[in-house]
């Protein structure tokens, strides 16, 4: 099967992606897929990955960077394909940004919400509502309104940093 971007070189690396229901599978060859940022390698593992701690080929598991809660290292995480839990997602941010908007298409979660979730907006939520609200005041030269709303958002700021 030929590679679907370039149609010269033979297919090596098959992608299949499902981004809001619509699934997609793409056939590429090894150097469009690099361009695309897929490896070959991406996804292998051989021998040498598995005794390579033994045999001096890898870093030794207490010098891997691991998420305080969960203990979970960035490789456990990418071999297993699961996220051991919501501080995984702070301490490996810069790793996982880039596979998830691969994965998702984004990386900032877009969908439904629990019947909990908008009970209570988050104070992020209500920070953004009031500079939404601080700009209409000022477009419309309400600058007293406008001086109000300021004075609430750095108290919802200061709270957010204690």
């Amino acid at each position: 099967m030929l590679c679907e971007k370039c149609k010269k070189n033979e297919a090596t690396t098959h992608i299949k992606t499902n981004i809001n229901g619509v699934v997609e599978t793409h056939h590429l060859c090894g150097h469009c897929a690099a361009e695309q940022g897929y490896s070959n390698n991406m996804f292998a593992f051989g021998i040498g990955d598995l005794l390579g701690s033994f045999l001096g080929g890898s870093a030794p598991v207490s010098q891997s960077v691991r998420c305080p809660v969960c203990g979970a290292s960035f490789d456990e995480i990418a071999a297993s394909g699961k996220v051991g839990c919501d501080k995984c997602y702070e301490v490996f941010l810069d790793r996982l940004v880039p596979s998830l908007e691969r994965m998702h298409g984004r990386s900032k979660h877009v969908g439904k919400r629990p019947q909990t979730a908008n009970a209570q907006p988050t104070v992020a939520e209500r920070i953004n509502c009031l500079r939404g609200q601080l700009n209409d005041a000022v477009a419309a030269q309400e600058f007293e309104r406008a001086a109000q709303l300021r004075d609430q958002i750095k108290e919802l700021e200061e709270q957010d940093n204690d």
